[in-house]
């Protein structure tokens, strides 16, 4: 028994055919065209390779950039594909393939989230809290060894938690989103902030962006700091003081007994990590009087989206 994982991102659609402990066994990777009918029709191309290839695909797994409805089917909207709004993109790649298997779509935080809980840090978990730290944040709730989709299938939006009341503007419309004090945008934004105050402070950072702080990135900061760069571990702080804060708002209304931190930024571990401990104690309710959940770094790689669509097309 065989699954199709696809993993629509921004810049690609990787897809792998996983057995029946999730395991890849054949990938492909094609860029992501931004037109809603080229994406079902590359997904229906390779469904049809994995066949030709000999596999007995049982479900289609689609873990995908947006919010998905309840129903597991429709994409209610998406910042990436403007067609992807009230969008049954079950049905549109099902029809491609003659409906011969379910194709079952999930947002891609909780896809991440779901495939560290069954195949990675989250493994013996009750109830987890998984958290991306990438461009934005996202995230993904497990309560009683079960995925939480809400009501409406729009749970685990941490990274629009509002933190800050009238604070930064996010993307998404409202004011003072935890994404924009917690991510990888924010960091960059922090270094940026820094090293046009105290340019004299920062020849680390100008030496890896040209000279140019307009150029700099998230990657030349983690490096920085690996380094040990005075300003790239500020900026480090900021942000894990701010992801921090966001467990501990979590904490108040789940008490997980873990959270497990994934995404680009936490390549750097404890650098991340210890400021975002250290403030989720400081942040956290009766902090003195009770446990605490540990705070680990994400260990199933770039491939959770994949196992996690895959395991959750045949749940």
């Amino acid at each position: 028994m065989t699954t199709l994982a696809v993993d629509i991102g921004g810049t690609k659609i990787a897809a792998a055919v996983c057995d029946e402990n999730d395991a890849i066994i054949q990938r492909w990777r094609v860029p992501t065209p931004m037109d809603a009918d080229a994406i079902n029709d590359n997904i229906a191309k390779v469904y049809r390779e994995a066949v030709a290839a000999g596999h007995r695909i049982e479900a289609i797994g689609v873990s995908a950039a947006g919010n998905v409805a309840a129903d597991r089917r429709t994409m209610t909207f998406s910042a990436n594909i403007p067609a992807w709004l009230n969008y049954d993109l079950s049905e549109h790649i099902g029809a491609l393939i003659d409906h011969a298997v379910p194709v079952v779509v999930e947002n891609d935080a909780n896809c991440a989230g779901w495939g560290e809980y069954v195949h990675g840090a989250g493994q013996g978990s009750a109830n987890m809290v998984a958290l991306t730290v990438g461009t934005g944040l996202g995230g993904a709730i497990v309560i009683n060894g079960q995925l939480f989709r809400g009501s409406f299938g729009m749970a685990a939006e941490i990274g629009h938690l509002p933190m800050v009341p009238d604070g930064s503007h996010c993307g998404c419309g409202l004011l003072g989103c935890a994404e924009r004090y917690t991510s990888g945008t924010a960091l960059e934004n922090y270094a940026k902030s820094a090293v046009r105050r105290r340019p004299q402070d920062a020849k680390r950072l100008l030496e890896l962006c040209g000279g140019d702080v307009n150029k700099l990135e998230g990657p030349m900061v983690s490096q920085a700091a690996q380094e040990g760069d005075e300003l790239s571990l500020t900026a480090f702080d900021n942000i894990g003081e701010w992801l921090g804060r966001t467990m501990a708002a979590i904490a108040a209304v789940l008490d997980p007994d873990l959270f497990v931190i994934g995404g680009g930024v936490v390549a750097v571990g404890d650098i991340l990590l210890e400021p975002a401990r250290r403030n989720y104690a400081l942040y956290l309710e009766g902090s003195a009087y009770r446990e605490h959940a540990k705070i680990v770094a994400a260990t199933a790689g770039q491939d959770a989206g994949l196992i996690g669509a895959a395991n959750l097309a045949l749940r």
